[in-house]
């Protein structure tokens, strides 16, 4: 008598065995003879299994070990109408997609109503120990009843939800990819990197969520977030939820010239790179032509000295005195209202710090300090 496909995961895989009837199954494995089966990377579990069940395939699914979770809010908000149609859309292409609000409109709320109508063991990533300890208090005073523990700064809990930093749920990906039916990725445009990806690429959850709010990436991952959690089904810009859900506000742009000095040293750095890159072929418009920079850029002193000259016209850029003095105004000019400043690079954020004598975040900042300089501020 033929024994039963059985489908079972193995550290971020899949394995089935033996081969079931049929052949629409065979797009989502391939043969491995170190143990003579065939195998899938765990992100196709979903995929798999349906087209097994849509071909009236007999199979053993001992894959999964995830667990339903009746999941009954302590309080319960009106959501407003984009959260709404975000769940909505959501819910309509499988649950699976990534949702783009701006910042403090109500993300996390969102994922609360995601994990409640698809009620399965739940893994939140997020990209910072602050903004895991946000969730896990947002998430305990929400699901008083259910079992909730952290996964990172020290903590290495194992329960029905469970949230974790990018860096630890990395880590452990191999462990953790067939004990949670729902991924939900907080700021997930950091999802797209050798290091992250594994940690959807290990994982069977059927059910994924993407949340940010700028999802596009320089190097031109962004489009990876389609594979890894599925397309960006709503969006939302701050203007669209202005004077809703979020409060009114102007958006200024200011432009800064460099000064002659600057100018001329920036112009000079660029030549330099833009030689190199001209001799070389490369176009750095693609992700392509960038790794082919990094690249070639260790290889040769000429190659070294046009890295560096690409990292000085940045910074210049990036800081340059002017833009030092209209922040200086711009400080003067609302000195009574609370200001939160943003940079592009962390240089930045020490240089204006110490001008300015203004406490800096950075993701280098310890648990505590940054607990306390946020404390402080909301005061």
């Amino acid at each position: 008598m033929p024994r039963t496909p059985t489908l079972s995961f193995d550290r971020g895989t899949l394995l089935l065995h033996p081969p079931p009837k049929g052949k629409n199954w065979i797009d989502f494995v391939t043969w491995d003879d170190r143990v003579e089966k065939f195998r899938s990377p765990a992100f196709y579990y979903r995929n798999l299994v349906e087209t097994l069940r849509k071909n009236q395939v007999d199979f053993i699914d001992q894959a999964h070990n995830f667990n339903r979770l009746e999941l009954t809010p302590s309080f319960e908000m009106p959501p407003y109408l984009h959260q709404q149609e975000a769940l909505a859309a959501w819910q309509a292409i499988g649950s699976q997609g990534v949702v783009v609000l701006p910042t403090a409109s109500g993300k996390t709320y969102l994922a609360q109503l995601a994990m409640q109508v698809t009620g399965y063991s739940s893994l939140i990533i997020v990209p910072t120990l602050d903004l895991m300890h946000q969730w896990y208090a947002h998430l305990l005073a929400a699901f008083p009843d259910i079992e909730i523990g952290l996964l990172g700064g020290g903590s290495k809990d194992r329960t029905p939800i469970l949230v974790a930093t990018y860096d630890s749920a990395t880590i452990y990906s191999e462990t953790l990819g067939n004990k949670y039916g729902l991924l939900i990725f907080d700021e997930c445009h950091h999802l797209p990197t050798d290091f992250y990806r594994v940690i959807a690429e290990y994982s069977l959850a059927p059910y994924r969520l993407g949340l940010t709010a700028t999802p596009e990436r320089s190097d031109g991952r962004h489009s990876d977030l389609s594979l890894l959690i599925g397309s960006t089904v709503y969006r939302k810009t701050p203007e669209d939820l202005a004077g809703s859900a979020l409060a009114n506000h102007r958006v200024v742009q200011i432009l800064v010239k460099l000064s002659p000095q600057e100018r001329e040293t920036y112009q000079e750095q660029m030549k330099v790179r833009n030689e190199f890159i001209k001799e070389n072929n490369i176009k750095l418009s693609s992700l392509e032509g960038w790794k082919q920079f990094v690249m070639l850029s260790a290889r040769s002193p000429l190659g070294r000295r046009a890295m560096l000259a690409h990292r000085q016209a940045k910074e210049i850029s990036l800081c340059t005195n002017g833009k030092l003095r209209i922040l200086a105004d711009l400080l003067s000019q609302h000195h009574l209202e609370k200001t939160l400043i943003f940079t592009a690079d962390n240089s930045t954020v020490y240089k204006i710090s110490q001008s300015f004598l203004i406490p800096a975040i950075t993701h280098q900042t310890p648990v505590k300090e940054r607990h306390e300089i946020l404390t402080k501020f909301r005061a």
